[in-house]
């Protein structure tokens, strides 16, 4: 085998290594979505985009045999599968913290709506209970 040909499976090898450790990390982060951790899944995330910025510009610069093209499809269908799972998780959990919001805010407004006639009924109240006690 030429030295030009070890160096083109090198290269195969570690693209398809690159892929499986994406693969690795986006089960990591699915995982971390299903338990709900969803800091350690943002964090996890940018280590995913990472690695992903780095595989795109390896992907280019190399070229698969048959058996490579095979196995890059093999993982990139189990990375994309995952990351469907992770994306409907996280859009699940942006609608609960939008409601979340929307009622805070309600709660807000009814306080602000209510909370100076509450002073002033506080005001009332003590007045009656002064009366009371001098008669």
């Amino acid at each position: 085998m030429s030295a030009s040909e070890t160096a083109r499976e090198n290269a195969q090898q570690a693209l398809i290594d690159a892929y499986a450790k994406l693969l690795t990390c986006v089960t990591k982060m699915h995982e971390l979505a299903h338990a709900e951790q969803w800091a350690e899944l943002i964090e996890q995330r940018t280590h995913y985009v990472m690695s992903v910025e780095a595989l795109r510009q390896r992907d280019e610069e190399t070229v698969l045999d048959d058996d490579g093209r095979k196995r890059k499809t093999e993982l990139l269908e189990s990375i994309l599968e995952h990351d469907v799972e992770i994306r409907r998780r996280l859009v699940a959990r942006r609608d609960e913290l939008g409601k979340l919001i929307g009622v805070s805010q309600r709660q807000r407004s009814l306080h602000r709506a209510y909370a100076p006639q509450q002073g002033d009924a506080a005001f009332f109240d003590t007045g009656s209970d002064q009366e009371k006690g001098a008669s």
